[in-house]
C-alpha cells in the first residue's frame, strides 16, 4: 500500500511539475523544487529519475520533424535543466555510485541531446545549459566522470571534423571505441538512441566545452589524483590537437585560437612544465616546448596565404599576451622548464612582423603592431612629454610658418622630451617609442598630425642611429642585459624605418604621401653610406618604385614641355647613392632586377619617367661614370671617376638588360607626346651606352633593341643620333679594351650575320616568313648604316651584293637555291637608303611650314652611298630580270595547279592578307615572282634617280611593259586557284605601276618617251586609253566572279585601288607635261570619268585599308578633269548630283573608319573640297537648301567637335580655300563663328607623332590648301587654339588684300573680301549682344562661358580693320552695350582694345560719344567707367600728332575728377593712367618764377609730382612695371598680337594678365595685409577676455536685436553719424546760417523716432531672452570650420534642435549672402558666439571650469562610438576642420572623443552632416532623460 501511495504520489508530483516548469523562471526553480521536496517527501533521486524519464524534448523527435524551439520552449528547457542540475547537487548525500550514474544519465539523456538540438537555434539557451551543467560539475567534483564520458565524446567530435577515424597512439584519451553498446548497459539506453547520438558536435561547441572542462580540471586538480590525471592527460591531448587544428581549415584554426590555445596557456600559467606518464613512458610537457611547436606551425602558415598569415598573427598575439615574460612574474626560460626557447631570438619572427606592418589588410597591421609592442614590452607610447618644458633654442635656423607650426604640433605629440637630444644619443626604448609613435600616426591620427611630426621624428630617429662618421651605431649589442632586446642588433632601429616609409608611400591621404616622399628624398644619402647600403633591395624595388609611380609627387610634370620633377631628380640621386654603396656583383644584380620591373608593373606617365631615370642613374654607376647624374651622355661621358662594374656583367646579363630596355622603349610608344618619348628614348640609350657592349651581345638582340628606338630620333639630324653612333662605334669609352673602339668588330658581326641569313636555304615559305625576313633585314640595314662612318666600310657589302647576285641569278636551276632572301635583303637596303633620303628632305623642309634647314654633309654622304649602290645594282639587274621573267611564268602557266582545283589542305583556309589559298609549292613560286618584280621596280626607281644606266633601265621597262600587257590582257580565270594566282599578278602589277609613277620624274621621263613604253599606240589610240578600261573590266570581273572568298576579295580591292591611284598619277603627270596649247591628250576625259564614277560607286562599301588610295584617286581624277580649265562646271559626270553622291559616300567611308588617322582625314578634305569644285557657287547653295560642299563642311565641323585633329585640318584647308575664293565666305558665316568659338582642352599628342612617323600623313597635309599664315600654323597646328588662329589669319590676309589695294584698282575678290569681313564682324557682335552665353554677366573665371567670351572678342579685335562708315554706328552701339555689362578683366581688355582702335580710326566719335560718357559722374557702372578711362588714356597716348592735342583737351579734364573716386579700383586705375599721360605729354616746367606759370599748368605740375612721389602710387606703379610701355592697341588687334605676343606663363586662351587684373591684385594684397593686421589686434584684445583671473562672459552676437548696443548704459555720451537725404543736402547747401533752427527741429524729431525704436528693440530683446531660456545646454563649437555652406547648415541645425549657442571664428560671416541663403534666418534666432581659432583653447578651458564636458567629434584610437556614449547635460561639442580634423593641442583639452559608426568604403562625413547627427543624438538622449 505504501509503495502504491508513493508511486501515485510521484505521478501526481511529476504531472504537476510538468505544468509548473513552463510557468516558473529558471532562477526560481531551486527554491521551487526545495519546496516540492520538503512538502512531498520525495527523494531527489526518485524525482530526478522521474524527470529524466518524462523529459519532454526527445532528440529523435527533433531529428525526424526538424523541430525548432520557440521562446516558450526555450524557457521550458532552461527551467527543466535548472531543476535537474539542482537535484544533482542534492545527490551529495547519497552513495558515490548513484551520484556517478545520475551524472552519466544526465550527460547522455539530457546534456548531449540538448547540445545537438539547441545549437542552431538559441545561443543564449545553450550558454545557460552549459553554465548550469558546469556549476554542478565543479560543485559535486565529478570531473572524473566526464573524463570517461563527455571528454572522449568531445575529442571524437574534434577528430572527426579533421577527418580522423581513430585516435592516435600518442593520444592520452582513447575515443575510438566511445559508443560501444556495452558501456551503456547500466543506463538502459537502447541501440536506436545510441545510434542517434553517434553524430558529433560542431567543432566550435566541442572546443568550447573542452576549454571549460580543462579550466575546471586545473582549478581542482590538487583535490583528487583522478582529476589530476585527467587534467594532465587532457592538456597533453589538447596540445597535440591544437597543433593539428592549426594545419587545417580556417574554421579549425579559429577554434584553436578562440578556445583551445587560451585554455592551454592558462593551464601553463600556474606551472611551466608538467610530467605525464603515457604507455609506460614518462613525458615532459613544457610551456616553452609547446611555444616552439606553435611557432613552427606559424612559420608554415606564413608561407601559405594572406588568410593563413592573419591566423598566424592571431596565434602569436595570443602566445605573447599569455607569456609570463611580459609581466615579469617568471622568466621565460626558468628552471622548471626543460626546453629553452626564446621567441624573440627568432629572426623570422621579426621579418614576419615587418611584413605584417606593411600589408594592405588593416587587421593584420594591427595584430603585427600588437605583437611588436608585446615583444618590446611597450604598452603605449608615452604622451606625457608634452607637459615637459622643451629645451630652448632647439632650432638653430630660420623656420617657415609651416615648419614652426609643425614643430609645435610635433612637441605636443611627444617629441618634446626627445627633440634636441640627438647629440647625447637615444636609448633603444626611446627609439622604439618614436617609431611606434610615427607608425600609429600613419594608422590612426589625422593628416595634419602626420605632417606636423613626421620630418622631426624621422630626422631624430635617423641621426640617433648614426655615429658622427655616418656609420650605424652598434651599441644595441649591449642591450641584452636590459629588459628589452632589439630585433636588429647590427643596424638597430634604422632598418625598421623602411616600414614607416613603406606605409607613408601608400597612405590614403595624398598630402601624407607627399610629406613622406619629400622627407625620404631630402636625406643626404651620400653622406650616410652605411645606412644607404643597409637598405633592402626589396624596399627599393617595391614600395619606393611604386611610390614614384604616384602622380601626386609630380605636380609640375609635363608643364611647358618639361618632363621631370623634383621627385624624379631626388629619386635619381638616391638610386645613384645606393648603387655606389653596393659591391660590383650586387650592383649588377640590382640593375637587372630594377630594369626587370618594366615587365612586372604598369606605370603612369610621370612614374614611367621616374622609373627610367632610376634605371639610367644606376647604369651610370655600373658603367663607372660616378654617382652624379650625367644629363647628356653625348657630352664625352664626363663624370666623376668611378670604378666600373661592367666586367662583372656577363653576356647573358647584357642580353637581359638590352631586352628589358627594348621593352621599356616600346612601352613609351603609348605616350604619344614627342618631347616625352624622346626623353625616354634618350634615357634608354644612355643606359645601354653605359653598361652594354654592343659587340658582346647576340646581334639579333642588338638589332631588335635598335629597332625599338624610332628612326626619327636616330636618322640624320635626329637628337639621339650622336648617342647611338658613339655607342655602336665604341667612341669615348672608359675602358677601351672592353668595348669596341671603331665599330669594326660590330661590322664583322653584321657581315657574318648577313651571310648566314642569306645562305640559310629554305625550300618553301609563305607570306608570314617573308614578313619576318623583311623585318629582320630592315633592322640589319638600319644598324649597318648607323655603324659605317666612311666609304671604305661599303666595299665589302658592295662586293657581297655583286657576287651573290651573280651567283644566284646565273644558276640554271633557281629552285635548288631560292634567292628570295637575297631579294628581300636588296629591298630592305633600298628602302633604308630611300628613308635616309626622305629623312633629309623632311629635315630640310617642313611639311606645313617654310623653315629650311641645311644638311650638306648628310646629303653628300647619302649621295655617295646612293651612287655606289646604284652601280652595283645595275650590274646585276640584267640577271635579275631574266630570273624574274622565268619566275613570272607562274602567272600565265595553265599547269600551276592540277585541274585548277584547290588542295584539300587549303580549302579550309579563310584567307586574308597573309594567307594565300594555294598549295605550298605554288605559294612559294608566286611569292618568289612577286618579290622579284618588286625588287626590279624598286631598283629601277632608285637607279633612275642616282645614275644614268639607260641600257639596263630599258631592259627593266621592257619587262614591265611585257608584264603589264600580259596581266591586263589575260584570260578570265575559271577556278579558285587560278583566281588566287591572278590576284598575285595584280599585286605585282601594283608594284610596276608605282614604279612608273617614280620613273615619271623629270630625270627619267625622257627615258619613258624614248622607249615609247607609255606612249605606245594600239589601234590608233594611246596605250593608256586602251588598257585602263580592260584593266577595270578584268579586275571587277574577278571581284564579282565568286571565285575568291570574302577576305581575299578585300585584298584584291586594296590592290585595285593602289593600281588605280598609280594609273591616275601617271595620267596626271603626263597631262601636266603636255605642251601648252596642244589639245592632243594621252587619254580621253571619258576614261577619267569612268574611273571617277567607279570610285564614287565603290566608296560607300570600301574598307578602312582602301580609304586612303581611293580618296587620293578622287583628288587625282578631279585634278585631271580640271586641268586647263577654271572649274568643272561644264563637265558631264561631275554635276551637282554626282557631287551629292560623292560627298555622302565619302562621309559614310569616313565615319566607318574606327581610327581618325591624319592621312585619310587630310585626303578626304583635299579630295571632296577640291579647289576646282569650291569655286562653283552651286556646290555651296541650292534652291532647296545647302549645296553638297556646304553639307559636307557642316558634317566635318560637327564631327570635329569630338575629334580635335579633324577640326584643325578642316580649318587649315577651309581657310586656304576661302582665301582663294572670298566670294564663298558669305555662305559659311555660321561655320566661321563655330571655328572662332571652338576650343578643346584635349591635346592631340598622336598628331605630331603621325606627322613625324608617317610619310603619307606628311604628304597629305602638304597637299591641303595653302594656309593664310604658315608661321602661325606651324606654332598652333596641334593646339586647341588653331581653329580660330586660322580664321584670324584668314581675315588678316583678306583685310590686307582689300585695303592695301587702291579703291580704283580693287577687283571683285577685294570687294568680296570686304563684304565677307563686314558680315562676319556684325555676326560676332550680334552674338556678343544677344547670344545666351556670350551676353551672360554672371559666370565663373576659367569657365566655359568665360572662354567663349574671350574667343569671340579676340576675333572681334582682329576684325576691327573691317569697320567702315556704313557700319560704324551699328558696331559702336553693340560695343557700348557690352562695355556696360559685367565682364571679367580678361574679357574687358579685348573690348577696350577694340574700342581704342575704332576711336583712333574715327576720331570724330571721341567728342560725340566718349566725352559725354566720361562726364556722366552719376554713372554707377564703375567697371564700365574704368574701361572708358583706359580707352580715353590710350586714345590720347596713341593718337596721331595732329589729333593728339585735341583729344587731350577733350578727354583729360573729365578724367581728372575720377582720381578722387570712392571706388578704390577706379581711383588706382585712373592714377596710373593719368600719371602716364602727364609724363608723356607734359614736359617738365622750367625753373622760372612762380607768377609766370599759369594756374592750370601749376596745378598739373603739382598733380604730376604727387602721383610720381607718393609712396602708395609708386608701389602701384612699380607693380605694373613695363605693362603700359608694352601695350600697343594696333598690334594687339592682329593675330600675332593676340596669339603670339603674349606673356609666356599664360596658358589660358593666350590671355595675358591685363592692367585691371594687376591693379585689383595689388589692391587686394594691400587690403589683405591691412585686414590681417587688424585681425591680429582683435585677437589680442579678445584673448584678454579668456584669461583665468578675468572671466567675463563671451558676448553673444544677436544680429536682429543689436544686443550689445542695448546692454550699454543709456547715460553714455556718444556721437551719432547723421546721413542727410538728397533733398536735405540741397536745402542745406542753399540756405544761410540763419536757418539752423529748422535743422535742430529735424534733429529733435529724429531723436523721438530713436526712442521709439529703442523701446521696440528692448521688447524684442526680452522676447529673445525668453526664447533663449528654453534652449538645451549644448554649445556647438565650429571655430575650426571655414566653409560658409557648412557654417550656415550648422546654424540651421542648432536652431532646429535649440542648441545653447554656436561658436564660430568670425561672427561677421552671418552677413554673407550665401550664409543667409542656406541658414534661412536661423542666425536671427540661434545665439552666435565669436571664438577665434587662436582663442579656442582658452575658451574650452574656461568652459571646463564652468562645469561643461568638452567633447570632440573625431576619429582617434580611443574614440567612443556615438551610439554608446552618454552625453552629459552641459556639453561643449567641438567640430574639426573639413580635412585635417581637430588639432592635437585641442585634443589634449578634450574630455572624450566620439565618432559616428560607419559601414561603407568612404571613411568620412561632411562636417555639417556629422555635427547634425551628433546634435540629434544629444537631443534624443536628453528627451529620454
Amino acid at each position: 500500500m505504501e509503495a502504491r501511495a508513493s508511486i501515485k504520489m510521484d505521478s501526481s508530483v511529476i504531472t504537476s511539475l510538468s505544468l509548473s516548469f513552463k510557468q516558473v523562471p529558471p532562477a526560481a526553480i531551486p527554491a521551487f523544487l526545495d519546496c516540492v521536496l520538503s512538502s512531498t517527501g520525495v527523494s531527489p533521486s526518485a524525482l530526478f529519475e522521474s524527470l529524466i524519464k518524462q523529459f519532454p524534448f526527445r532528440f529523435e523527435d527533433t531529428i525526424k520533424g526538424d523541430k525548432k524551439f520557440d521562446s516558450d520552449d526555450c524557457n521550458h528547457i532552461a527551467s527543466l535543466v535548472a531543476g535537474l542540475c539542482h537535484l544533482l547537487k542534492n545527490f551529495a548525500g547519497f552513495g558515490t555510485e548513484d551520484n556517478h550514474n545520475a551524472m552519466q544519465l544526465f550527460v547522455w539523456r539530457v546534456f548531449i541531446p540538448l547540445m545537438k538540438m539547441v545549437r542552431a537555434y538559441d545561443l543564449d539557451l545553450l550558454n545557460k545549459i552549459v553554465e548550469s551543467f558546469f556549476d554542478v560539475v565543479i560543485e559535486t567534483s565529478v570531473l572524473d566522470i566526464l573524463g570517461v564520458s563527455l571528454v572522449p565524446f568531445l575529442m571524437r567530435s574534434v577528430g572527426v571534423s579533421m577527418g580522423m577515424l581513430q585516435h592516435e597512439d600518442s593520444d592520452f584519451i582513447k575515443w575510438g571505441e566511445l559508443l560501444l553498446p556495452d558501456s551503456f548497459n547500466s543506463l538502459n539506453l537502447d541501440e536506436n538512441y545510441i545510434a542517434n547520438l553517434s553524430g558529433s558536435f560542431p567543432i566550435p561547441l566541442s572546443c568550447h566545452l573542452l576549454n571549460l572542462i580543462l579550466n575546471a580540471a586545473f582549478q581542482s586538480h590538487q583535490e583528487a589524483s583522478k582529476v589530476e590525471t585527467l587534467a594532465t592527460g587532457m592538456l597533453w591531448d589538447l596540445c597535440n590537437t591544437t597543433e593539428r587544428l592549426l594545419s587545417q581549415s580556417v574554421e579549425h584554426r579559429s577554434c584553436a585560437v578562440s578556445f583551445l590555445l587560451p585554455a592551454v596557456f592558462k593551464a601553463f600559467s600556474s606551472q611551466s612544465s608538467l610530467k605525464i606518464s603515457h604507455q609506460g613512458n614518462m613525458h615532459i610537457l613544457s610551456r616553452n616546448g609547446f611555444q616552439k611547436r606553435i611557432w613552427e606551425c606559424c612559420k608554415k602558415l606564413f608561407s601559405v596565404g594572406s588568410i593563413e598569415r592573419r591566423d598566424a598573427y592571431s596565434v602569436l598575439s595570443l602566445c605573447l599576451s599569455s607569456g609570463s615574460w611580459t609581466d615579469g612574474t617568471e622568466s621565460f626560460a626558468s628552471e622548471k622548464d626543460a626546453v629553452v626557447f626564446d621567441l624573440r631570438s627568432e629572426r623570422e619572427l621579426w621579418d614576419e612582423i615587418k611584413k605584417g606592418l606593411v600589408v594592405d589588410e588593416s587587421l593584420v597591421r594591427k595584430q603585427s603592431l600588437h605583437i611588436l609592442k608585446s615583444l618590446l614590452s611597450i604598452s603605449e607610447v608615452s604622451k606625457t612629454s608634452s607637459e615637459k618644458k622643451p629645451e630652448e633654442n632647439s632650432v638653430h635656423r630660420a623656420m617657415t610658418r609651416k615648419e614652426t607650426w609643425a614643430e609645435k604640433e610635433a612637441k605636443s605629440l611627444g617629441v618634446g622630451e626627445l627633440y634636441g637630444s640627438v647629440g647625447s644619443g637615444l636609448t633603444s626604448q626611446q627609439q622604439w617609442q618614436a617609431f611606434l609613435l610615427l607608425y600609429e600616426m600613419l594608422e590612426e591620427y589625422g593628416t595634419h598630425l602626420v605632417e606636423a611630426a613626421w620630418s622631426n621624428q624621422i630626422d631624430l630617429l635617423f641621426k640617433s642611429s648614426l655615429r658622427y662618421d655616418g656609420s650605424l651605431k652598434s651599441d644595441f649589442n649591449n642591450s641584452h642585459h636590459g629588459d628589452m632586446e632589439t630585433p636588429d642588433e647590427e643596424t638597430g632601429i634604422f632598418n625598421w624605418l623602411e616600414v614607416l616609409w613603406n606605409r607613408g608611400f601608400r597612405h590614403d591621404n595624398p598630402l601624407v604621401r607627399c610629406t613622406v616622399m619629400e622627407s625620404f628624398l631630402g636625406i643626404e644619402w651620400r653622406s650616410y653610406k652605411t645606412c644607404t647600403q643597409s637598405m633592402s633591395q626589396t624596399f627599393i624595388l617595391g614600395p619606393f618604385i611604386e611610390g614614384l609611380n604616384d602622380p601626386i609627387h609630380h605636380k609640375d610634370f609635363g608643364l611647358k614641355g618639361i618632363y621631370t620633377s623634383q621627385t624624379i631628380e631626388g629619386a635619381a640621386q638616391y638610386v645613384c647613392a645606393y648603387t655606389s654603396c653596393l659591391n660590383p656583383k650586387n650592383g649588377v644584380g640590382f640593375l637587372i632586377n630594377l630594369a626587370s620591373l618594366a615587365k612586372k608593373q604598369s606605370f603612369g606617365r610621370a612614374g614611367f619617367m621616374a622609373f627610367v631615370q632610376c634605371i639610367v642613374s644606376t647604369a651610370y654607376v655600373i658603367g663607372g661614370y660616378g654617382d652624379k647624374e650625367i644629363r647628356h651622355l653625348e657630352d664625352g661621358f664626363s663624370g666623376t671617376a668611378h670604378e666600373p662594374f661592367c666586367e662583372h656583367l656577363s653576356q647573358d646579363d647584357m642580353t637581359h638588360i638590352l631586352d628589358v630596355l627594348k621593352f621599356v622603349a616600346e612601352s613609351s610608344r603609348q605616350h604619344f607626346n614627342h618631347k616625352y618619348r624622346i626623353r625616354v628614348y634618350q634615357k634608354v640609350l644612355e643606359t645601354a651606352a653605359s653598361v652594354v657592349n654592343p659587340c658582346n651581345v647576340p646581334l639579333g638582340t642588338l638589332l631588335q633593341f635598335v629597332s625599338a628606338i624610332p628612326r626619327e630620333f636616330t636618322d640624320h639630324d635626329g637628337s639621339l643620333r650622336k648617342i647611338m653612333l658613339e655607342w655602336l662605334q665604341g667612341c669615348n669609352r672608359k675602358i677601351s679594351n672592353s668595348f669596341c673602339t671603331d665599330g669594326t668588330r660590330l661590322l664583322a658581326s653584321l657581315y657574318d650575320y648577313l651571310k648566314g641569313f642569306i645562305s640559310d636555304h629554305v625550300e618553301s615559305f609563305d607570306d608570314e616568313d617573308l614578313e619576318a625576313w623583311e623585318s629582320q633585314t630592315k633592322r640589319w640595314a638600319r644598324v649597318f648604316f648607323l655603324v659605317i662612318n666612311n666609304e671604305e666600310h661599303l666595299s665589302d657589302i658592295i662586293m657581297f651584293v655583286q657576287n651573290s647576285g651573280l651567283n644566284f641569278f646565273q644558276e640554271k636551276n633557281h629552285l635548288e637555291r631560292a634567292p628570295v632572301k637575297f631579294l628581300i635583303f636588296i629591298l630592305s637596303m633600298l628602302l633604308e637608303l630611300q628613308n635616309m633620303q626622305d629623312g633629309i628632305s623632311v629635315e630640310s623642309k617642313s611639311c606645313i611650314g617654310s623653315v629650311e634647314k641645311t644638311g650638306t654633309q648628310i646629303v653628300g654622304n647619302a649621295s655617295v652611298i646612293k651612287k655606289k649602290f646604284a652601280v652595283v645594282l645595275l650590274s646585276i639587274l640584267k640577271e635579275l630580270i631574266s630570273f624574274a621573267d622565268s619566275s613570272c611564268s607562274v602567272f600565265w602557266s595553265h599547269n600551276t595547279v592540277d585541274n585548277g582545283a584547290l588542295p584539300g589542305s587549303v580549302i579550309g583556309k579563310l584567307g586574308g592578307p597573309s594567307q594565300r589559298r594555294l598549295s605550298v609549292p605554288t605559294t612559294t613560286a608566286v611569292l618568289e615572282a612577286v618579290t622579284s618584280v618588286k625588287t626590279i621596280g624598286l631598283i629601277s626607281s632608285y637607279c633612275a634617280q642616282a645614275t644614268s644606266g639607260v641600257g639596263e633601265l630599258k631592259l627593266a621597262l621592257n619587262f614591265f611593259w611585257k608584264f603589264t600587257q600580259h596581266t591586263i590582257s589575260s584570260q578570265i580565270c575559271n577556278s579558285d586557284a587560278a583566281a588566287e594566282v591572278y590576284l598575285a599578278a595584280f599585286e605585282a602589277l601594283a608594284a610596276i605601276l608605282n614604279t612608273f609613277v617614280s620613273l615619271c620624274s623629270a630625270r627619267a621621263f625622257n627615258l619613258l618617251e624614248n622607249d615609247n613604253t607609255l606612249l605606245t599606240m594600239v589601234d590608233g589610240e594611246f596605250w593608256l586609253q586602251v588598257s585602263i578600261p580592260a584593266f577595270l573590266h578584268n579586275i571587277n570581273h574577278l571581284l564579282t566572279a565568286g571565285l575568291l572568298v570574302r577576305s581575299r576579295r578585300a585584298v584584291l580591292l586594296s590592290w585595285k585601288w593602289l593600281c588605280v591611284e598609280s594609273l591616275l598619277s601617271v595620267m596626271h603627270i603626263l597631262d601636266a607635261r603636255r605642251i601648252q596649247g596642244d589639245r592632243t591628250s594621252f587619254f580621253l576625259d571619258n576614261t577619267v570619268k569612268s574611273i571617277f564614277q567607279d570610285i564614287v560607286e565603290s566608296l560607300e562599301n570600301a574598307g578602312e585599308g582602301s580609304a586612303l588610295p581611293m580618296l587620293k584617286s578622287v583628288r587625282l581624277a578631279l585634278g585631271i578633269l580640271a586641268s586647263g580649265k577654271s572649274s568643272l562646271d561644264g563637265f558631264l559626270g561631275v554635276d551637282t548630283q554626282t557631287m551629292w553622291q560623292l560627298v555622302k559616300s565619302c562621309w559614310i567611308l569616313h565615319i566607318s573608319c574606327k581610327k581618325r588617322r591624319v592621312a585619310p582625314i587630310a585626303a578626304l578634305l583635299s579630295a571632296v573640297l577640291h579647289s576646282s569644285l569650291f569655286s562653283n557657287e552651286d556646290m555651296h547653295i541650292a534652291e532647296d537648301g545647302h549645296g553638297p560642299l556646304k553639307w559636307f563642311v557642316e558634317k566635318v565641323l560637327e564631327e570635329g567637335q569630338k575629334s580635335p585633329r579633324t577640326i584643325r585640318l578642316a580649318a587649315l584647308h577651309l581657310t586656304g580655300l576661302w582665301l582663294m575664293y572670298p566670294r564663298t565666305i558669305k555662305y559659311y558665316i555660321k561655320e566661321l563663328r563655330l571655328l572662332t568659338l571652338y576650343g578643346s582642352v584635349a591635346f592631340d599628342e598622336d598628331f605630331e607623332a603621325e606627322l613625324s612617323d608617317n610619310n603619307d600623313a606628311r604628304t597629305e597635309v602638304s597637299l591641303l590648301a595653302k594656309n593664310p599664315d604658315p608661321e602661325l600654323t606651324e606654332v598652333f597646328i596641334n593646339t586647341e587654339l588653331y581653329a580660330r588662329v586660322s580664321v584670324a589669319g584668314l581675315f588678316q590676309k583678306l583685310a590686307n588684300l582689300a585695303y592695301i589695294v587702291e579703291p580704283a584698282s580693287q577687283n571683285q575678290d577685294c570687294q568680296d573680301a570686304v563684304l565677307a569681313g563686314k558680315l562676319f564682324l556684325l555676326e560676332l557682335l550680334d552674338a556678343a549682344v544677344h547670344d545666351k552665353d556670350l551676353a551672360k554677366e554672371l559666370y565663373k573665371k576659367y569657365s566655359a562661358i568665360h572662354r567663349r567670351k574671350i574667343r569671340a572678342w579676340q576675333m572681334i579685335c582682329i576684325m576691327s580693320l573691317f569697320v567702315s562708315d556704313d557700319i560704324v554706328g551699328q558696331v559702336m552701339e553693340s560695343l557700348h552695350i557690352c562695355l556696360h555689362r559685367n565682364n571679367l578683366p580678361a574679357v574687358r581688355q579685348y573690348l577696350e582694345t577694340f574700342a581704342i582702335n575704332i576711336y583712333l580710326k574715327f576720331p570724330a566719335l571721341v567728342k560725340e560719344q566718349l566725352v559725354p560718357i566720361l562726364k556722366n559722374y552719376d554713372s554707377k557702372a564703375q567697371q564700365a567707367l574704368s574701361s572708358y578711362v583706359f580707352v580715353a588714356a590710350n586714345i590720347i597716348l596713341h593718337a596721331e600728332k595732329i589729333a593728339q592735342q585735341t583729344h587731350l583737351r577733350e578727354l583729360l579734364p573729365p578724367i581728372i575728377p575720377l582720381l578722387t573716386s570712392h571706388h578704390h579700383s577706379l581711383r588706382g586705375f585712373t592714377q596710373l593712367l593719368v600719371h602716364r599721360v602727364l609724363f608723356r605729354l607734359f614736359p617738365p616746367v622750367e625753373s622760372t618764377s612762380s607768377h609766370t606759370i599759369s594756374l592750370e599748368k601749376l596745378s598739373f605740375e603739382n598733380l604730376k609730382s604727387y602721383l610720381d612721389k607718393n609712396p602708395d602710387c609708386s608701389r602701384l606703379r612699380s607693380s605694373m612695371e613695363g605693362f603700359l610701355d608694352a601695350y600697343d592697341p594696333s598690334t594687339s588687334a592682329t593675330p600675332a598680337g593676340v596669339f603670339v605676343n603674349r606673356v609666356e606663363e599664360s596658358e589660358f586662351e593666350c590671355v595675358p594678365t591685363c592692367l585691371m587684373d594687376n591693379v585689383l591684385s595689388f589692391l587686394n594684397d594691400v587690403r589683405e595685409d591691412l585686414r590681417a593686421s587688424m585681425a591680429k589686434d582683435v585677437v589680442t584684445i579678445k584673448n584678454e577676455g579668456f584669461k583665468i583671473d578675468v572671466a567675463p562672459i563671451c558676448p553673444l552676437i544677436m544680429p536682429a536685436t543689436d544686443e550689445e548696443r542695448l546692454s550699454e548704459p543709456s547715460s553714455l555720451d556718444f556721437q551719432k553719424k547723421i546721413t542727410l537725404s538728397k533733398h536735405e543736402k540741397q536745402d542745406a547747401s542753399s540756405t544761410s546760417v540763419l536757418r539752423n533752427g529748422e535743422t535742430y527741429k529735424r534733429l529733435f524729431e529724429m531723436e523721438k523716432e530713436d526712442e521709439l525704436v529703442s523701446q521696440l528693440l528692448r521688447s524684442r530683446s526680452m522676447e529673445v531672452e525668453r526664447l533663449k531660456s528654453g534652449r538645451q545646454s549644448l554649445i556647438l563649437v565650429a571655430s575650426l570650420v571655414d566653409r560658409i555652406p557648412n557654417l550656415a547648415g550648422l546654424a540651421r541645425t542648432c536652431e532646429v534642435f535649440k542648441a545653447s549657442s554656436l561658436a564660430v571664428a568670425d561672427a561677421n560671416i552671418i552677413h554673407d549672402k550665401q550664409f543667409q541663403l542656406i541658414s534661412v534666418t536661423a542666425e536671427k534666432w540661434v545665439p552666435i558666439m565669436e571664438v577665434p581659432v587662436n582663442s579656442l583653447k582658452l575658451f574650452l578651458e574656461k568652459k571646463k571650469r564652468e562645469g561643461f564636458s568638452i567633447l570632440g567629434l573625431e576619429q582617434t584610437a580611443n574614440s567612443v562610438s556615438l551610439d554608446k556614449y552618454q552625453f552629459p547635460k552641459k556639453t561643449v561639442l567641438v567640430l574639426g576642420r573639413e580635412k585635417e580634423g581637430i588639432p592635437v593641442d585641442i585634443i589634449h583639452v578634450l574630455d572624450a572623443c566620439v565618432e559616428i559608426p560607419q559601414l561603407g568604403v568612404v571613411r568620412s562625413l561632411n562636417v555639417h552632416v556629422s555635427g547634425a547627427i551628433a546634435l540629434w543624438e544629444y537631443t534624443r538622449q536628453q528627451w529620454i532623460k
